[in-house]
């Protein structure tokens, strides 16, 4: 079931019930929005955010319970890339994280990259795992933009 509104062309999906009912953001137009977001996050040179922290910006916005994440992560990838391929007007892409502060592979180069990028601009990485090893920023919390 679901709500159109024909002037901002948003829908407002409700889930079944195994989600309790709860409305979800969909909007067309969510990975212009999402680069907005990003965009609006390097204010300060040194702000990160995380994926999670730009959904529940964007289901406060709408009015939503939540915004769906596999779509909100797609669209993420779509910003990063759009801005490594562009020579102009860059989205600083690398400074949005996923859950936790741990950095994202699916971005332009990898995590070497995104570390390198973190790191000079003062951020410390470290690592967690010995088989399966992940890269966070420490205490990221400290750096995190309010989207408000």
């Amino acid at each position: 079931e679901y709500t159109y509104d024909t002037a901002t062309r948003e829908f407002k999906v409700t889930l079944d019930p195994k989600y309790n009912n709860n409305f979800v953001y969909v909007n067309y137009k969510i990975w212009l929005d999402t680069e907005a977001a990003v965009k609006k996050g390097s204010v300060r040179n040194t702000a990160v955010m995380t994926v999670g922290k730009i959904r529940e910006h964007f289901a406060k916005l709408s009015g939503a319970d939540f915004t769906e994440p596999i779509t909100a992560g797609i669209f993420v990838s779509i910003v990063a890339w759009a801005s490594y391929q562009r020579s102009e007007d860059e989205t600083p892409y690398w400074r949005t994280l996923k859950a936790n502060g741990e950095l994202n592979a699916k971005y332009p180069n990898g995590i070497e990259a995104q570390k390198e990028k973190l790191e000079a601009e003062g951020h410390t990485i470290i690592q967690k795992g010995r088989k399966n090893i992940r890269y966070y920023v420490k205490d990221y919390e400290n750096s995190l933009f309010d989207l408000k």
